[in-house]
């Protein structure tokens, strides 16, 4: 199998490093620490037919809306070669058992939590089957380093968990867009990030052919024109009311890419020189310091912030998602006649169902949207916090196993 790129272990670790440095913070000085992340660097006097909402840009809305992007834009890379390049991960026969696996998780997450919120009061300011997107994401780097950790380094159930994981961060992302719009869901701004990457494809993206000149072919390979239109498609993206992490995401397909695929999150594609990989490349080593922040800015967890909501939070994560991994990927897997990847057995999917029970970066994302703010949004934090012990209990699966 192939190995994958050492960069994810940054990832993790600056990941934490922010979270804990935050989590420590809010819980000695909690009112400097929201006077901090909450400070008004500047208000933005856009028109209504922009934004219908005041914005106030703060360091937590810096970093989860336009540096997050960044990381997004890395993801969705890996997500998007594994579904359009030769021999990627999601393309072929034995794609099947990762994708009902992915959507039997989801699915899961999401009953589990409208039970449990329609059994238990959760708060005042709750809504009725409301919130259900914050448990669909999970955590691309962390069930990375874990995963490591189990299954070793390229064993294929680690790459069944990230495909699983990038999948269903992106589609948890796009649901919360449209279940929880910022303001309103104004479709018609999607038009810029669709035109952009039009653009960015027809003017330098496109194919240049055989018999093109030395200069059409040195221009393909520019990488401003595909950052241009990456600012483009933020604003399309920001202003229709989806997510703005997603912002980068749509011009993706206008960027020349490599003929085939060498694996989610490959070293080997550290080499690589086409345009796609080389602006990866150069967000990958501002990533970590995203990452940081992100988790400074928005993993500060309140310890005494109990109460239902996390408990309802844990129940999804726990018990809804890994439930739906199992029955997606082995028994409507069975049923359908598709096989598990060459070198995953089913006690591997059970230890990647437990390890999906972790969910941290895209649920912060998705929970000041779906939740109303306040202690229900701490409440809840502090549950994507404890769903990381499903980390140390899959850890100790296999040692049972080996023994």
């Amino acid at each position: 199998m192939y190995r994958v790129s050492p960069f994810l272990r940054k990832f993790g670790w600056s990941l934490l490093a922010g979270a804990a440095l935050a989590t420590l913070w809010v819980n000695l000085f909690p009112a400097s620490y929201y006077d901090a992340i909450e400070f008004r660097l500047a208000d933005l006097p856009l028109p209504r037919w922009v934004s219908p909402i005041p914005i106030s840009l703060t360091p937590m809305d810096l970093t989860s809306d336009l540096l997050m992007s960044l990381f997004l834009f890395v993801v969705g890379k890996e997500l998007w070669e594994a579904l359009v390049l030769q021999r990627g991960a999601l393309r072929g026969p034995r794609t099947g058992v990762p994708l009902l696996a992915m959507l039997g998780g989801l699915i899961g997450a999401a009953l589990v939590w409208l039970v449990l919120t329609a059994l238990f009061q959760t708060a005042e300011e709750a809504q009725p089957f409301g919130g259900w997107p914050a448990p669909l994401g999970g955590d691309v780097v962390l069930a990375w380093l874990v995963g490591r950790m189990v299954f070793g380094a390229n064993h294929p159930a680690l790459h069944m968990l990230l495909t699983m994981t990038v999948g269903a961060d992106i589609i948890a992302l796009l649901l919360l867009g449209v279940a929880y719009p910022g303001g309103a869901l104004r479709l018609l701004w999607l038009a810029l990030p669709i035109l952009a990457c039009l653009a960015a494809w027809a003017l330098v993206g496109r194919n240049p052919g055989r018999h093109a000149s030395e200069r059409r072919v040195q221009r393909a390979m520019h990488l401003w024109p595909y950052a241009l239109a990456g600012v483009v498609s933020w604003v399309g993206v920001a202003a229709s009311g989806l997510p703005p992490a997603l912002g980068l995401l749509p011009i993706l397909p206008a960027i020349p890419h490599a003929d085939r695929a060498f694996g989610l999150f490959a070293q080997a594609e550290e080499y690589l020189t086409d345009p796609l990989n080389r602006l990866t490349h150069l967000m990958v080593r501002a990533v970590p310091a995203v990452l940081f922040l992100f988790g400074l800015t928005r993993g500060g967890v309140d310890l005494a912030a109990l109460s239902p909501t996390t408990g309802i939070l844990l129940g999804a994560l726990w018990i809804g998602k890994p439930l739906g991994i199992l029955l997606g990927g082995l028994v409507v897997a069975r049923l359908l006649h598709r096989r598990l990847p060459p070198g995953v057995r089913p006690r591997d999917v059970m230890a990647i169902a437990v390890i999906s029970g972790m969910g941290f970066t895209v649920p912060l994302l998705a929970l000041e949207r779906a939740l109303p703010g306040g202690a229900m949004q701490e409440a809840a934090r502090l549950g994507l916090a404890l769903s990381l012990l499903a980390g140390p209990l899959a850890m100790l699966l296999p040692r049972r196993r080996r023994r």
